[in-house]
């Protein structure tokens, strides 16, 4: 059960940087709870946070009934709910889309500005400036940073001056593959596992991977340089950010939206003609009687459940097929399972051998990785590293302690920035 370490209704607002749920995922509780204050976001955030709340709350409605059924059964007392439909509702009237680049006043005295991270649609660094004694105080959250070599993506924005910098960690420790090695992986795995008269499942998260690769398989269309796959998205959800990523194409790369105008194309969808829209669980089991020439994107992107599980039910078995990770497998996950090189496993309390190709595509990451986090704190100015306090001060966060200890080694070495990592609960003055 979550708690939280204050009360909510004590809130006067949040700063959302972008939609992620491991970001937004307890709005909803923290209104149950009481607040009742502006959401500040980007636009486009606003509109993804509808489909990624709403479907957070059903898996969470569904978990809850189980979990009250067995509580039932057992003579045990009921588990209320943390929050409701009507909390969802409520924090999306709360949000309060902006736009980059725009400061705006959201207190006497407190300017925000939101700046493009370049992570996935909407998704903002925060730039907070307040004047305390008629003096100004620049505060910087990086949010999650984007990966340079991201598709569609910016580059995220750089900054030059704060007072306090709070920079996300998540890959501190290392850095992705090169990302032309990246692609040329993907394209001869595809190609091989063609030739091998097989198919190709692709577990993908709604939001940013699933419209890069589409982007990708379409500039390998384009190219002439894939085979003829019958390409399907097989999640509601992911087709869902799909059509709001089209809305926002504008906000994109240049560079790459060129590409679908080049092609006449309009949309994500249309840019990859040979690809097909699953929203009903019909359509998704039509594609089980494709015996080869199938490349299914499906959620959920760490097979902990959604369509891909049934897709393996099917093909994971067989020797021809190929299943391809795009993006990072949490320990404890059928994804990490697979991953490590796993045998067999169960599911659907059957047990299923893997005879399928295992392939990992390592470079497709949307955050950012050591070298680009490095260098996006070295745009700020940064005074004497002989001063007494230095300016700006350096806070790591949103990553495990080993990937954030290894950062502050390296902007130490390279930069001479020294870098505090917080502890939970402590109280940080600037």
């Amino acid at each position: 059960e979550e708690s939280f370490p204050f009360n909510p209704a004590e809130i006067d607002a949040v700063i959302l940087s972008h939609g992620h749920l491991d970001h937004s995922g307890l709005l909803p509780t923290l209104v149950n709870q009481g607040f009742d204050g502006p959401i500040y976001c980007t636009q486009a955030t606003r509109q993804l946070l509808r489909v990624l709340l709403e479907d957070a709350r059903g898996l969470y409605e569904r978990d809850l009934e189980r979990d009250n059924l067995r509580r039932q059964r057992a003579g045990r007392p009921q588990i209320e709910p943390r929050y409701t439909a009507h909390d969802v509702e409520k924090v999306l009237r709360l949000c309060d889309g902006k736009q980059y680049r725009k400061p705006f006043g959201i207190a006497a005295d407190v300017e925000l500005t939101f700046l493009d991270a370049g992570h996935i649609l909407g998704s903002a660094i925060v730039h907070l400036k307040l004047i305390e004694h008629g003096k100004p105080r620049i505060l910087v959250f990086s949010g999650d940073l984007g990966n340079c070599h991201s598709a569609l993506m910016n580059d995220p924005e750089y900054v030059d001056e704060a007072d306090l910098v709070l920079m996300e960690g998540t890959y501190g420790n290392r850095n992705h593959r090169d990302h032309d090695a990246t692609l040329t992986q993907f394209k001869q795995v595809l190609h091989e596992t063609w030739q091998a008269g097989g198919n190709v499942m692709i577990p993908s998260f709604a939001i940013g991977r699933s419209q890069e690769l589409i982007y990708h398989l379409g500039c390998l269309h384009h190219s002439g340089e894939l085979d003829n796959w019958q390409v399907f998205l097989d999640s509601p959800m992911a087709i869902e950010v799909t059509e709001i990523y089209d809305r926002w194409l504008h906000l994109l790369d240049d560079e790459d939206i060129r590409c679908l105008s080049d092609a006449n194309r309009e949309s994500l969808a249309q840019f990859l003609p040979t690809l097909k829209l699953c929203r009903s669980a019909e359509e998704s089991m039509q594609i089980n009687a494709i015996k080869q020439g199938a490349l299914i994107i499906a959620g959920s992107g760490m097979c902990t459940g959604g369509r891909i599980r049934h897709h393996f039910k099917h093909r994971i078995w067989k020797r021809e097929n190929t299943v391809i990770f795009i993006g990072f497998q949490a320990r404890g996950t059928l994804g990490r399972m697979l991953v490590d090189g796993v045998e067999t496993f169960k599911m659907f309390g059957d047990d299923f051998k893997v005879g399928a190709r295992i392939e990992t595509i390592g470079g497709l990451s949307a955050h950012a990785g050591q070298d680009e986090l490095v260098d996006w704190l070295g745009h700020f100015k940064v005074n004497s590293p002989n001063a007494d306090t230095q300016r700006p001060r350096v806070m790591l966060v949103h990553g495990e302690t080993e990937a954030l200890q290894v950062l502050a080694d390296r902007l130490l070495q390279d930069k001479g920035i020294r870098a505090e990592i917080p502890a939970y609960g402590e109280s940080i003055e600037f």
